[in-house]
């Protein structure tokens, strides 16, 4: 059970940075990029709400309880990372301004931006599915595997929301960038890419 639970977290881990899922790269750099280093707390809670999303339809997807069409979750993926980018550059004018403290808002989980992240994780949940039951083959209660590979989808967005948030910081602050170009910059290469892959797709 050991072997099959680290095998699984592995590749869940890894299979976020594979350059074929890079569309869910990119939506964590559109959902990160309003955020500087100093508001980790926040990014923690989008990404906690962002995995609670993607944690339920990725279980009900791979244990066959719901159904869905690939092809359409290949375009609502885009969809997401634009109108994510779409949030963003409609707030970039205050982006020089420091958001709420955090001593001020305590329950982080129930905010409407983790609300969205929440959202648009059950769209990403069914895109992880389709990769994870590839792998199964035909196992039809594969719950130790589907709880590895979701600890590792999760390390791995951890991962990259940390290496988002030090670069941020190291433009910021090593090399005076302003907060707003920053916003302006990622979210639109974002944008671009998401834009790309729609019609792609």
């Amino acid at each position: 059970m050991a072997s099959t639970f680290t095998t699984y977290l592995q590749l869940g881990f890894f299979h976020i940075f594979n350059l074929q899922a890079y569309d869910h790269l990119v939506f964590l750099l559109a959902l990160c990029a309003p955020y500087v280093l100093q508001d980790w707390r926040r990014v923690v809670a989008l990404v906690t709400s962002f995995t609670l999303g993607h944690s339920l339809t990725l279980a009900l997807a791979t244990l066959n309880v719901v159904q869905y069409s690939p092809q359409v979750i290949e375009v609502l993926i885009p969809v997401t990372i634009l109108l994510t980018c779409v949030v963003n550059l409609a707030r970039a004018g205050r982006a020089t301004s420091r958001p709420t403290p955090i001593r001020q808002s305590p329950n982080l989980i129930f905010t409407s931006a983790n609300g969205l992240a929440a959202t648009f994780g059950l769209i990403h949940g069914l895109g992880f599915s389709s990769y994870l039951r590839e792998l199964l083959g035909r196992q039809s209660r594969p719950v130790l595997e589907l709880l590895a590979f979701n600890v590792g989808v999760e390390l791995g967005q951890l991962l990259i929301v940390g290496l988002i948030l030090l670069l941020g910081a190291l433009l910021l602050r090593g090399l005076g960038v302003a907060r707003r170009d920053w916003l302006l910059v990622v979210s639109g290469a974002a944008l671009g890419i998401a834009l790309v892959l729609l019609v792609n797709r």
